[in-house]
């Protein structure tokens, strides 16, 4: 019966190999890649319409050329560099401990688990850490030079105030992602609300604090070391004087002392994460 059946039936139907996409989409997803296309050559063609393409054929030389004058390094100048450095060191550490004062109680009116308004100071704290993370320190630096004169504490101020919103967007998630439970169980007990924060909220986040606090001294002992480029200060001014009177082999110094000071930063700041965290 099954043999009579079968002569009957038609000729079986071959399955269709599998396709990721239709053929409309992928001639959609070619045309995108296109216009993608399209879109950066028009924007490469844009940005180089001013260049002058022989002095870009001749960079090599000139690379070459400086690379010889900067060596070898003026070793005898290092011991100009030390006070400067310091001066780094201090914008560098008190421009975070300033920025980490500001951001703090920026980072607690922010989150929207601890702000006591949502509708007035969270969108204002947000507002702080926007516009302090949107200005580089160097603006900040150009713009406080301007203000309070050339100097140490401008480029202190300049750290503290880009730290205030790298600091304080990343401590209020921290402080979004707490354990709502705990906070509900110091809360049963009759706790008042500084009670909570101080036994529930903060124990939560001192973790991630301390991570982020060294992560971004870490980051400004970098940025501290070019502030000197527009006056505020720190080994930055010595580069700046050297690169103004064609002293390469000194820049060549001073550039090998900030990668070690760069490099000690790295090593302190994991040393210590090892033990805090």
């Amino acid at each position: 019966m099954d043999t009579v059946n079968s002569r009957h039936a038609g000729p079986a139907v071959a399955p269709q190999p599998w396709r990721r996409r239709t053929r409309r989409q992928e001639w959609a997803v070619f045309l995108g890649w296109l216009l993608a296309l399209c879109v950066v050559v028009w924007c490469f063609r844009v940005m180089t319409q001013d260049t002058i393409w022989a002095f870009v054929s001749d960079a090599p030389r000139q690379v070459a050329d400086v690379g010889w004058r900067m060596l070898p390094p003026d070793w005898a100048f290092i011991g100009e560099l030390w006070l400067p450095l310091w001066d780094t060191f201090n914008i560098a550490t008190l421009g975070t401990l300033l920025g980490l004062l500001l951001a703090v109680p920026v980072a607690f009116l922010a989150a929207h688990n601890t702000t006591p308004s949502r509708l007035v100071l969270r969108p204002l704290a947000l507002t702080v850490i926007v516009a302090s993370r949107s200005i580089n320190s160097l603006i900040w630096a150009l713009l406080l030079v301007a203000i309070v004169g050339p100097g140490v504490f401008a480029g202190i101020i300049a750290i503290a105030l880009r730290s205030i919103g790298f600091i304080g967007k990343l401590l209020y998630e921290a402080i979004e992602e707490i354990d709502a439970r705990q906070v509900e169980a110091v809360t049963a007990t009759g706790a008042t609300g500084t009670q909570v924060m101080a036994w529930a909220v903060v124990p939560q986040i001192a973790p991630a604090l301390a991570g982020i606090s060294l992560f971004r001294w870490d980051i400004n002992i970098r940025e501290s070391t070019v502030l000197g480029l527009v006056g505020a200060g720190g080994i930055g001014l010595k580069l700046d004087a050297a690169l103004g009177t064609l002293a390469w082999p000194k820049v060549t110094t001073i550039l090998l002392v900030i990668l070690a000071t760069v490099a000690l930063s790295e090593w302190v700041t994991a040393r210590v994460r090892q033990r805090l965290i």
